[in-house]
């Protein structure tokens, strides 16, 4: 499978609407995406749990690649057959794109696979689903969510290097997935909002502000701007086309955009929105908070959910410490 060069996040998340949209929409969505936290199953009820014979079925495909002479980014799902577990794909996919666009599965045995065993799976696991995109500059396809140290202070560190809090954010492609090694000593929880429901309750507490997400936002390359001059690219929040609403929001590139001399301040109105769209999404009962256990795997829809990330302490021992491995996948 071809690779296509890395586009910097700014050029990702214009491809990502370049789409067809239609007018503001006039009233709250209909949607299965807008979910809310406190109307939500539990965790245990939402995931799906892998059986013994899907466990058995993935260890056979896994020895199936393992003999493959194909580097790994030239693998294709049929390099890792999963005759029984396709109609689950299927499923899954559909989950994601019309509906909750959330799906977690629970049990994949890290513990028991050496590392690359499970950055293979995990690789594989995302061919079945769609089609891996590159994650930064350096093209990483397989991205490692883990802290390195890095000073969160400085403005051009991706926060994922670090133990930090995350603030809400969509990624510059239709799925992310996150695949949990290790849990951190305490903190690190993933936390999801419907970007459906936080828009329908804009319309209906704000309504005057709903048209300003339908505009550009300058938002800041953090020097991953290949193409413009500029160190911002605008970029939409919102789209709207035959109902469905896509959302790409994020707060931290948003407000970071603020630094450079040919971005103008915001208005009274755009701080308002972004003080007020974010307000809505920290509220309890409306986003969900999951703790992910070694095994779990996170599937969201980055058109209709945002995520964020708790800040958490780390283990001291570097080989203890918490580790996720990341997709970006286009369905």
């Amino acid at each position: 499978m071809s690779q296509e060069g890395f586009r910097s996040f700014g050029e990702q998340a214009l491809h990502y609407f370049d789409r067809p949209h239609t007018r503001v929409p006039t009233g709250p969505i209909d949607s299965p995406a807008a979910w809310l936290a406190k109307i939500m199953p539990p965790l245990s009820t939402l995931a799906y749990s892998l059986t013994a014979t899907d466990v058995a079925e993935l260890e056979q495909a896994l020895k199936v690649a393992q003999k493959s002479p194909k580097n790994r980014k030239d693998l294709l799902a049929e390099d890792f057959p999963l005759p029984h577990l396709s109609a689950k794909f299927a499923s899954w996919r559909r989950e994601l794109s019309k509906g909750l666009g959330i799906q977690i599965i629970r049990g994949v045995p890290v513990d028991t696979w050496t590392q690359d065993e499970v950055e293979l799976f995990f690789w594989c696991f995302g061919l079945h689903l769609g089609r891996p995109g590159a994650q930064n500059p350096e093209e990483h396809l397989l991205g490692h969510v883990t802290n390195t140290n890095a000073d969160k202070a400085d403005p051009m560190v991706r926060l994922y290097q670090t133990a930090a809090n995350i603030d809400y954010h969509c990624d510059a492609a239709d799925v992310v997935g996150l695949l949990c090694l290790r849990k951190a000593k305490s903190g690190g929880k993933s936390r999801i909002v419907s970007s459906v429901s936080v828009f329908n309750e804009l319309m209906k507490r704000r309504p005057e502000l709903v048209s300003r997400l339908f505009e550009p936002f300058f938002l800041d390359s953090r020097n991953e701007n290949n193409a413009a001059e500029s160190g911002c690219l605008p970029i939409p929040p919102c789209r709207y086309s035959e109902g469905v609403l896509r959302t790409f929001y994020h707060a931290d590139y948003f407000r970071s955009a603020q630094r450079h001399a040919d971005v103008p301040p915001f208005t009274e109105q755009e701080q308002d929105l972004l003080d007020t769209y974010e307000a809505i999404a920290a509220e309890k009962g409306i986003y969900m908070d999951m703790d992910l256990q070694p095994g779990d795997i996170q599937l969201l829809s980055n058109h209709t959910n945002l995520h964020a990330r708790t800040e958490y302490e780390d283990h001291e021992d570097i080989g203890e410490r918490r580790h996720l491995l990341r997709l970006w996948l286009s369905l």
